[in-house]
């Protein structure tokens, strides 16, 4: 009996070992466990911070300065970098800062073909960037300079070389203005060189036209190189439920940029009458233009802008003779609500002019009998059409008229007028752009001019553009 006791006795003491044994291993897994898991979990708040850190770059605020903690301080932290977005080329080249900076972009606009017309140059083609020889042509080589001056002024300028038809090589301070940014009352000032607010066409630079040359109204009522000169535009932004804007300039009206008015025409009879000397003399001297421009939503496809011009100022045919240019301008556009990248798009652009020119009266020389005073009236009209039927690729037709409300005296006694003759054109093209920095583009002309006939022309235009262009008004 007692042998049986002591054994049961050895036998509980031994289980008892062993199960003490085993406790101690699992309370030594458990610690090595939740060492582990305190580690886990160190590790994951810390790729949480940094993932915060990636995002923002930025320390949270500060709290109030009389709710301010004193300051205790932080063990120190890896530094993160936030990653940088992969560059894009329709950002702008930019230097300078957040408060001042420029914008560099350049753009080349070039031409080639070929005419059936003896007087390509001022004679079927009008426009200073028109194509003016066989063979080639560079149109235009612009370069845009545009930018923050501060908190109160943003600046442009466009700076645009060309060739002539004899290779020689012009320079010309196309825009440089200034521009108001905080304004009260919705008003905006410019001030300094710059394209007229006059119509659609005028105020915009060749590579952004619809067409190879400019329309012959254009030319023929606003010069080969538009409307523009040194001058001041006050603008006010409307407070109506719809785009409304109402614009005022005043520039100069002398030289080739202000070609109805008082410009020498290169010494150059225009209109019958030799031109006077052209200096300002008083604020009478100045050319004067209002504008309104509206726009409306037809449809959530459809929009259209519609505006009124004027030009008023004095012109080179003798002294106390003003000319007065008025002109409508429609514009509509459809784009597709199922578009990929704007196409497909139908647009319909239209500008009709009408100028009013008092002839001073001309005593007479040797090549020229005398003519009275007189005033002549002239009328002009485009309209155009462009269809982008598939991503990069529109084509489009335009058609121009141009006819004299009657005959002057000079037209009388010389013959016609080349620079109030009657013609029209007929332009279909075909434009294909591989990119949003360049395009390829075909043109063919019909033209047929009152006393010389017709004329074919063909010309093939191609440009490229680095850097961000400046953005212009839809």
């Amino acid at each position: 009996m007692k042998k049986n006791l002591l054994l049961v006795l050895c036998l509980s003491a031994a289980c008892a070992h062993a199960q003490q044994t085993d406790n101690d291993k699992l309370g030594t897994q458990l610690k090595q466990m939740e060492e582990t898991l305190r580690k886990q979990q160190a590790q994951i708040d810390e790729l949480k911070r940094q993932l915060e850190a990636s995002k923002t770059n930025v320390p949270p605020p500060a709290p109030p300065a009389a709710a301010q903690p004193i300051a205790m301080p932080e063990p120190s932290r890896p530094s993160v970098v936030a990653p940088q977005a992969a560059w894009s080329p329709t950002q702008p080249i930019r230097i300078g800062s957040a408060q001042n900076y420029i914008n560099l972009s350049f753009d080349g606009l070039f031409a080639a073909g070929t005419s059936t017309a003896r007087d390509i140059e001022g004679g079927t083609q009008l426009g200073g960037h028109d194509p003016k020889q066989r063979g080639f042509t560079v149109q235009n080589l612009e370069m845009t300079f545009d930018g923050k001056v501060d908190p109160y002024f943003r600046g442009q300028a466009n700076i645009v070389l060309q060739l002539d038809p004899h290779g020689e090589t012009t320079i010309e301070a196309e825009e440089a203005y200034l521009e108001t940014m905080s304004l009260p009352l919705n008003l905006q000032l410019k001030a300094g060189q710059f394209f007229t607010e006059f119509g659609r066409l005028n105020p915009t630079h060749p590579h952004t036209w619809d067409f190879v040359d400019q329309p012959l109204v254009n030319g023929r009522f606003l010069g080969e190189d538009g409307l523009r000169n040194p001058g001041a535009r006050l603008s006010w932004l409307m407070p109506t439920p719809f785009y409304s804007e109402l614009y005022f300039t005043m520039q100069n009206s002398q030289g080739e940029t202000a070609h109805s008015f008082r410009s020498d025409h290169g010494e150059e009879p225009f209109l019958g009458r030799p031109p006077p000397e052209t200096r300002v003399r008083n604020a009478g001297d100045m050319l004067f233009a209002p504008r309104y421009v509206a726009s409306f939503n037809l449809t959530d496809a459809q929009t259209l802008v519609a505006g009124a011009s004027a030009a008023f100022g004095p012109n080179s045919s003798g002294n106390h003779v003003d000319t007065q240019i008025y002109g409508v301008d429609l514009f509509w556009k459809w784009k597709s609500p199922h578009q990929h990248a704007g196409f497909p798009f139908v647009t319909w652009q239209t500008e009709a002019m009408m100028r009013r020119f008092e002839a001073a009266a001309f005593p007479g020389d040797l090549t020229t009998p005398p003519l009275p005073q007189e005033t002549l009236k002239d009328y002009g009209i485009y309209s155009q059409v462009a269809w982008g039927f598939r991503k990069g690729w529109v084509t489009a037709l335009r058609g121009d008229y141009l006819l004299p409300d009657e005959k002057g005296q000079y037209e009388d006694i010389i013959g016609p007028d080349p620079d109030r003759a009657s013609r029209w054109r007929i332009s279909p093209n075909l434009t294909y752009y591989p990119s949003e920095f360049s395009k390829i583009r075909l043109q063919y002309n019909f033209d047929r001019r009152n006393g010389i006939g017709d004329d074919h022309s063909v010309w093939l235009q191609w440009e490229f553009l680095l850097g961000s262009h400046a953005a212009h008004k839809f």
